[in-house]
Order: C-alpha cells, then sequence, then structure tokens
C-alpha cells in the first residue's frame, strides 16, 4: 500500500516528514485516523505529546527516555490546521509541535502557559536568529520553543535551464512553458510570488495588491506542467527532464542530487521561504509539568540535532548540533553556514487569520481555473 510506504518510509528517516504526510495527503488519507500510527494517551498520563509523523521516535528524545526510561505518550495529526481543530475540539494533551507561523491562534485563545526558558538546560545553546521571530515572544512571555527548521527554493535542472537571474521569477519564465511545476501550498506559491512583484509585506497585503498577485499567479498557472502535491512525484519528473523548474523543499534538492541528477537549488535574490516549528505548552495539560519541560529539553540536545541533520535534511535551533555533523553531509543539505541561510531567508510568519483564509482562497481558486 503506498500509504504504508509512506509511514515506512517517514519512520525510517528515508522520507522528510512534510514529504510523507503531503503524499499521504495525496491519496486523501488523514495521519491521525490512521490506528496502527497513533499511540493515543491513556487517562492520567505523565505526559502526553502531539505531533507529526517521524518525529515520535526515541531517537529525537533520547534524554528523555534516559531519565524516565519510556517516550511519552504521543499523538499524530497531519498539519497545523488538523492540530488547532483537534484541540479546539476537546482533544487532551501537553505539547503540541506546531510550525511557529500557527501559534497565533492558540495565544490569543489563553490555551498556552509561558514557556520558562531558565528551566531548559539547552536553552543557552539555541540560535537567536530562530528564538527571536516574531510572534514566539508577547509582553515577555515566551509562547513557543523552536526546535527544528528548513528552508525553501527554486529548483531547475542547470543542463536545461539558464536562468537570465537568481530569482523566484524563474518560475514564470516563458521560455520553459510546460516544464515548470509549483506547489500546492500557499505559503510557498503566494508569499514568493508576492516577494517577485516587490510587495512592501508579503503577509499583509491590501485587496489592491492581493488582485495582483493574484494575476501573476494566473499567468504562472498557463505555464505549469502540475502543481504538486507529493515531492517524489516532483522528484521523478525532474529526473526525467518532464519537469527543468520548480518550487521544492530542501529535501527534495538534496534526494536529487545524491541520484546524480544535475539540479542546482537556488539562492533567489529575493531570499529563501524558512519555516520554523517547536513545542508549545498547553494549559489544559494532564501532566507532570516538569516531565514537559525535559521532554522540551530533550529535543533541544544536540544530540536530537545531530539526528535530524544527518537523517531528515532539517536544520535544528541548537547551534551545537552543526557540530555533530559530517560538513559533507551539511553541504548536501545546503546547511554549511545556519547563520547565512537564515540571515538570507524570508520566514514564514504569523498572519492575520482572515487575511490568511483571502490568500487560501485566493490560490484554490487560481488552481481551480476560477
Amino acid at each position: 500500500m503506498r500509504e504504508l510506504e509512506l509511514l515506512v518510509g517517514l519512520r525510517r528517516g528515508g522520507l522528510a516528514r512534510r514529504a510523507a504526510l503531503r503524499g499521504l495527503a495525496a491519496l486523501g488519507i488523514g495521519v491521525v485516523s490512521l490506528p496502527y500510527v497513533v499511540r493515543r494517551a491513556a487517562a492520567a498520563s505523565p505526559l502526553t505529546v502531539f505531533d507529526w509523523p517521524g518525529y515520535d521516535i526515541p531517537e529525537l528524545h533520547q534524554p528523555y527516555v534516559a531519565k524516565y526510561g519510556a517516550s511519552p505518550d504521543i499523538a499524530l495529526y497531519g498539519d497545523d490546521e488538523e492540530a488547532y481543530l483537534k484541540i479546539k475540539g476537546g482533544f487532551v494533551c501537553d505539547l503540541v509541535h506546531p510550525t511557529s507561523y500557527a501559534i497565533g491562534r492558540y495565544r490569543d485563545q489563553g490555551l498556552l502557559k509561558p514557556i520558562d526558558t531558565t528551566r531548559l538546560s539547552n536553552w543557552p545553546d539555541v540560535m537567536p536568529e530562530v528564538a527571536n521571530v516574531k510572534g514566539m515572544t508577547t509582553g515577555g512571555d515566551r509562547w513557543i520553543v523552536p526546535c527544528g527548521w528548513g528552508h525553501n527554493s527554486v529548483i531547475y535542472r542547470h543542463d536545461m535551464v539558464e536562468p537570465k537571474e537568481q530569482s523566484w521569477n524563474l518560475l514564470w519564465d516563458e521560455r520553459y512553458k510546460g516544464r515548470i511545476a509549483n506547489a500546492v501550498e500557499m505559503d510557498g506559491s503566494v508569499i514568493p510570488a508576492a516577494m517577485v512583484l516587490g510587495m512592501p509585506d508579503p503577509y499583509a497585503m491590501d485587496e489592491a495588491q492581493l488582485a495582483q498577485v493574484r494575476d501573476f499567479l494566473i499567468k504562472q498557472r498557463a505555464l505549469l506542467r502540475f502543481y504538486w502535491t507529493d515531492p517524489a512525484q516532483l522528484e521523478q519528473a525532474i529526473a526525467s527532464g518532464e519537469v527543468a523548474i520548480a518550487y521544492a523543499w530542501a529535501a527534495s534538492a538534496s534526494t536529487l542530487k545524491a541520484q546524480g541528477v544535475p539540479v542546482t537549488y537556488m539562492q533567489p535574490k529575493e531570499g529563501r521561504v524558512v519555516w520554523i516549528d517547536g513545542f508549545i505548552m498547553l494549559k489544559a495539560g494532564e501532566g507532570e509539568e516538569q516531565r514537559a519541560y525535559d521532554y522540551i529539553d530533550a529535543w533541544l540536545s544536540p544530540e536530537t540535532g545531530r539526528y535530524m541533520l544527518a537523517e531528515y535534511g532539517y536544520g535544528h535551533s541548537n547551534r551545537k548540533a552543526f557540530e555533530l555533523v559530517p560538513k559533507e553531509r551539511l553541504a548536501e543539505i545546503e546547511i554549511t553556514s545556519p547563520a547565512e541561510v537564515l540571515a538570507n531567508g524570508v520566514f514564514l510568519r504569523e498572519m492575520d487569520p482572515a487575511l490568511r483564509e483571502a490568500y487560501v482562497r485566493m490560490y484554490e481558486d487560481v488552481r481551480a481555473g476560477f
């Protein structure tokens, strides 16, 4: 079964967790609905964590296992929206692992406990570039502890494509009509389009600016081979030459390079798109608070960071983790200088919920041909 192959790949580290989730989504499968990958919390559990598939393995929280003898109870969700809806629907847990831009609704509805970083032994080694992103703290309170991060950009076959410049605008190059692919995800499509158009703030566009982006994306639609949901589909198309240019995750670039496909993962003049995820602590949690802090601290350990970099190809918030990974691997995943990658990146960030919904509806209409 395709879904089982994706889940096995996730647990072996052979697929990026987001990649596998996209593959499952393409099959119309919600991860939480799969009983053989969900470990639901027992009553009065000492600690319950709500997390992404692939992040539930003990290799990512070994110090916690060493202290308590076992992993906590871990339930799984498919994406940030699903996690939020489950929590609002009454699912009780102590920790959730969202993308940083998704925490605003939890915070503004009073669902979160502030996190005391003095209780985290690894906090002094967390890179300020990921710790101090807008929205992570308000009024002196910290709402999320960042753990992992990654970057997305334009990939192209350098044996087939001659960019006029290093820019996201390559995704609109009419010379390559029918050989371009873009993603179904809104953030990876609308935000780069806004950056190419020079919008002052891609995350706070007014109605007129959003209309300009819509027209620009409609223009792109006529040039596309397809919109991709499963990165394996995209990688196969690039390897065969069917697609020469695409929006892609860094994991796809790493995979294709390892296969010997002649690709370049661009550093656009507008910047790569950077995401960060981490842990938030819920007021309604019924587990032991010290265990929650110990679990977060385990995730912040350099050993966890080494595993993330080596096996998943994602960045980590602990700067010491990069010292534990061979330089060849860091070059392969294009994070030889994490500070440089982050300094040149455009962070996905929190948006007004109503505005975000307008962005999503607009992009869905574009893809549907309306």
